[in-house]
């Protein structure tokens, strides 16, 4: 699936992620494949991406997260 993380000053990341795992505001979430469209708040925390062997992790203060047609789209602050 395609993944972009954006905060108001630059983009922190855009490409394929087979794995997302959230800091929503009442906990951690994750979000694979073919995941229903949502709509979720962000709390503070550590945004895991997972790309087939690699990870990375990207901090956040908080935000909003789009999942639509295999497209992953973080607003951070």
């Amino acid at each position: 699936m395609e993944l972009q993380i954006i905060t108001p000053d630059k983009t922190l990341y855009h490409g394929e992620a087979s794995l997302v795992q959230l800091p929503g505001v009442d906990g951690l979430f994750e979000i694979l494949k073919n995941h229903a469209p949502m709509i979720a708040a962000l709390g503070q925390g550590k945004v895991k991406v997972v790309n087939g062997e690699q990870t990375e992790f990207h901090d956040i203060r908080g935000g909003i997260a789009e999942v639509l047609k295999n497209k992953v789209l973080v607003l951070a602050e």
